[in-house]
């Protein structure tokens, strides 16, 4: 089923598959266009574990969520946050604790746009359309500005954004520009698809979405692990997502091809 045209904001080219949307289709969603289901599943096609996965790294974003604020964390940057679907920063934070902030950045604009109509009413939580590769852009926003305490620590959300920033971008660099600017206290969580375990479906996925906006660039171990300089890692540190602070009661967790890990700054 298509997404109606009034839901298409103006400027989006639904030809054009963006890798928020075919994300938001891997959850389940229904805010995506026939492009990206079509990539969607040909991701599937060759990675039958695809819907696993993509439901994997959100269970890894509210376990790291809910983590944050029984550290004290009640404000929240969550970078390339994609598709508002079940389950965002915002409803998982606010219902620990109501007066958590958030604010999401995307430049995906129906990401952007449905974030504004899902947060519409509710003060505490904004968006800002931006690209998370120019930190300075995000972090001096009015909305960052003016929703976030630089003084108090933040809660910054890097979850499966970073495996669509090549190399030539330098996201090591981006990632400590973000920590530089964190006061001491601090929790970063980031996840990243990797082709450690499984090269040959990876490389398949990688050809499926080389044609999109948003082409893949996955990373081994010790590369994810490096984005975390700087920080302190919390146990149990950089491991496949399904692994980090398993659900309790869980058993049999079994790895997936996504790292994961959450990291304090001193």
């Amino acid at each position: 089923m298509s997404v109606q045209s009034e839901r298409v904001p103006e400027g989006v080219d639904v030809r054009l598959p963006s890798a928020a949307r075919v994300y938001d289709w891997l959850l389940g969603g229904s805010h995506n266009f026939d492009a990206d289901r079509a990539v969607g599943e040909k991701v599937v096609a060759v990675l039958p574990s695809g819907r696993r996965v993509a439901a994997s790294n959100r269970a890894f974003l509210r376990r790291a969520v809910r983590y944050m604020v029984e550290q004290g964390i009640t404000q929240f940057l969550d970078l390339g946050s994609g598709i508002p679907t079940v389950g965002n920063v915002h409803e998982i934070a606010q219902d620990m604790d109501p007066g958590c902030k958030v604010v999401y950045v995307d430049y995906d604009k129906v990401a952007v746009a449905h974030s504004r109509l899902i947060l519409g009413g509710n003060p505490n939580a904004t968006v800002v359309e931006a690209d998370l590769c120019r930190p300075d852009e995000v972090l001096n926003s009015t909305a960052a500005q003016g929703m976030l305490d630089f003084d108090q620590p933040i809660g910054l959300l890097m979850v499966a954004v970073f495996h669509f920033i090549p190399d030539s971008l330098r996201p090591a660099e981006i990632v400590a520009r973000y920590r530089e600017t964190l006061p001491a206290g601090s929790l970063v969580a980031l996840s990243h698809l990797t082709a450690d375990h499984a090269p040959e479906a990876m490389a398949a996925v990688t050809e499926a979405m080389k044609n999109s906006r948003d082409p893949m660039y996955f990373r081994p171990y010790a590369e994810v692990t490096a984005l975390f300089d700087g920080l302190d890692l919390v146990e149990p540190g950089v491991v496949s997502a399904p692994l980090w602070h398993a659900e309790p009661g869980l058993r049999d967790v079994e790895p997936d091809d996504v790292y994961a890990g959450v990291g304090r700054k001193a």
